[in-house]
């Protein structure tokens, strides 16, 4: 039976070192921001948008191509006008939208199918025929990757 972990996140977790605490928070604290920037972004382009940073009046947003990119920059007085309604954003002035291509998903691995007999055979014939020592040995073991139950 599996027992519920005792780890937990929470910034105000005594147990944790001071600098991991520190981290907990920041981390939090970028999260609400980052709720707040998307919300304030279009839904049609909320999904490939990523909150960054924002530092001294500079929102800096991430998006997942250049066409996002250009259309969140064409709506970004509507977006800060909108932002700006929140107290933590209140100076926000300029918006810097960078293009970040999404991460490549893990690609599937090639599955290799087996020879059917009819391949192995040819691929036997042909090794037979062959004068070259080093090429012949290839085709042969070539030839024995045929399915299972096929021999």
């Amino acid at each position: 039976m599996k027992r519920k972990t005792q780890l937990t996140l929470d910034p105000s977790d005594s147990r944790h070192e001071p600098n991991l605490r520190r981290l907990l928070a920041h981390a939090e604290i970028h999260r609400r921001a980052e709720q707040l920037v998307l919300a304030s972004i279009p839904a049609n382009l909320r999904d490939h948008c990523r909150f960054l940073s924002y530092h001294d009046g500079d929102l800096a947003v991430s998006a997942d191509g250049s066409v996002v990119a250009s259309q969140v920059r064409l709506r970004q007085r509507e977006i800060l006008a909108e932002l700006r309604k929140d107290p933590d954003f209140q100076y926000a002035w300029r918006l810097k939208v960078k293009v970040t291509p999404p991460r490549p998903k893990a690609q599937a691995v090639l599955k290799k199918e087996p020879l059917s007999n009819e391949n192995a055979r040819l691929l036997k014939e042909e090794a037979g025929h062959t004068k070259d020592e080093g090429l012949r040995e290839v085709l042969e073991k070539l030839s024995r990757h045929v399915k299972d139950g096929e021999d």
